[in-house]
């Protein structure tokens, strides 16, 4: 297989005039999104560079204890990226959310590791690093669209929950139709990504991979793994998220603490 190609600078910024084409569709339906645009594709660009000059440095030092530290830092700018788009309260939700990532991920990790991959040594950055982004970054997604499905079916089926509670049912039951559909619809597009994978679309992992000049066959291995392996954790980490939140967002008698801010 052949190396993989470098791509210039000089080129990478001509291939951002691409950006136009979004740009004038927002100019023409008069879309709002032209400074959200501009400061995400910023934030990327500066991002991606600085963290791709930390990876060098970090592969480079692959330290146990490092890796685990910049695993947590990981997590907890996912936590707060998870709350922030689903307009929810840091302070009570922080904890929930973080624990539910965190015990999603750090078995997964550890399955790939110790028994899948077995890199050497085993917390070798190379192969931690990516894993966890890719596992923590398909999770954000389900956990904004379980987290802002469960609050807003709480709020807007305020009644609902109200008889269930007054009935004697405690908030854990009364609760629980939102949460299996707030599940169910987080689920529900790495569902139907996994049914089309192959047939509809070739996913990142294995494209990289072959563009990188690995053997299909091996990025296919390679990209099967990591799919189960993002199912599995945006299961545990979707219910964990959500039972803890209920029990810190609920008060015991029923009490509906928080709710999701409104849109500006």
């Amino acid at each position: 297989m052949n190396s993989v190609v470098d791509i210039s600078w000089p080129i990478l910024g001509v291939f951002f005039s691409t950006l136009l084409v979004p740009l004038l569709i927002n100019q023409y339906y008069q879309l709002g999104i032209a400074k959200d645009t501009f400061v995400s594709i910023s934030r990327m660009t500066i991002q991606l560079i600085l963290i791709g000059i930390y990876l060098e440095y970090l592969f480079e030092l692959n330290n146990v204890g490092v890796n685990i530290a910049w695993l947590l830092v990981m997590t907890a700018i996912g936590s707060s990226a998870i709350l922030d788009k689903a307009k929810l309260p840091k302070r009570r939700l922080f904890v929930p959310v973080s624990a539910g990532l965190l015990i999603g991920l750090a078995p997964m990790l550890a399955v790939i590791c110790l028994v899948v991959v077995k890199p050497t040594p085993l917390y070798s950055a190379q192969y931690l690093i990516p894993l966890a982004g890719m596992l923590l970054g398909n999770s954000i997604g389900g956990n904004i669209v379980a987290l802002q499905n469960f609050f807003t079916a709480l709020q807007e089926r305020v009644q609902e929950y109200e008889a269930a509670i007054s009935l004697g049912a405690s908030p854990k039951y009364a609760t629980l139709p939102f949460l299996r559909e707030a599940i169910q619809k987080s689920l529900a597009p790495n569902l139907a990504s996994m049914a089309t994978s192959g047939l509809v679309t070739l996913p990142g992992m294995m494209t990289g991979q072959i563009l990188g000049g690995a053997n299909p066959i091996i990025a296919i291995k390679y990209q099967l793994m990591i799919m189960v392996a993002i199912f599995v954790m945006m299961s545990v980490s979707i219910s964990i998220s959500l039972n803890l939140a209920i029990k810190t967002a609920i008060h015991p008698h029923g009490r509906v603490l928080i709710a999701p801010r409104k849109e500006e």
